[in-house]
């Protein structure tokens, strides 16, 4: 059972991810795009650290956020230096700060992945091999409708300009072991917190590319 503290942390969390998160769609869409845009840093923190604050409580689950975050770190250190698991990218200069010429945050974005992701496909599938292929495929399915968007954002950008199909590939290969982890997690909260997240997340980004597929430009960067 749910208390009253527990409540109100998922409603406040849910209320300020649902604020940022549309904000930024009416300001890329209709106001200064690139001033909204330049705040992802921003939003992306704010959605890792409410990730945190809604999970804190499980078992296990702060282990699996560093594993999580040094995994997919290392897995972008070797894609941006070597090319590996994803093809050849680098990433621009939106993201925020860097090492190896990975943004931090980048890492912090998996976490968020993984976990809404896997928290999404328990709550939909009762078997734990279906859980794990699940979630597998919401992960690819919101990098679907990132990787059009991500060199207008300057996000990153892949060598010749498109992401490869072994970028998709390496996402399944690295995003299958994360899901396995999370089934050892295994989140206790019945929270809506996390569908919440990543539904904002495809809406945010269905906005972006239905945007950029019109006559209108979605953004000019200089």
């Amino acid at each position: 059972m749910k208390t009253l503290a527990h409540i109100r942390k998922e409603e406040v969390s849910i209320a300020l991810i649902w604020l940022f998160h549309v904000s930024g769609i009416l300001g890329i869409v209709y106001g200064d795009a690139l001033w909204f845009i330049q705040a992802t840093p921003l939003n992306l923190s704010l959605s890792f650290i409410l990730v945190l604050v809604n999970g804190w409580s499980s078992k296990n689950f702060i282990r699996a956020v560093v594993i999580i975050y040094g995994v997919g770190m290392l897995a972008e250190i070797l894609g941006v230096q070597w090319g590996w698991i994803f093809g050849d990218y680098q990433y621009g200069a939106m993201l925020g700060w860097k090492w190896l010429g990975v943004p931090w945050l980048i890492g912090a974005n998996w976490v968020i992945l993984v976990v809404c992701t896997s928290v999404i496909a328990r709550d939909l599938v009762a078997n734990r091999y279906g859980q794990i292929l699940v979630g597998v495929a919401l992960m690819l399915l919101l990098d679907l409708l990132i990787e059009p968007i991500a060199p207008v954002l300057d996000f990153w950008v892949f060598e010749g300009g498109e992401a490869p199909l072994q970028n998709f590939i390496g996402w399944a290969a690295v995003a299958l072991p994360l899901q396995l982890l999370m089934q050892w997690v295994r989140l206790r909260p019945k929270s809506s917190f996390y569908h919440n997240l990543y539904l904002l997340q495809i809406l945010f980004f269905t906005v972006l590319l239905i945007k950029l597929n019109s006559a209108a430009p979605l953004l000019e960067l200089s």
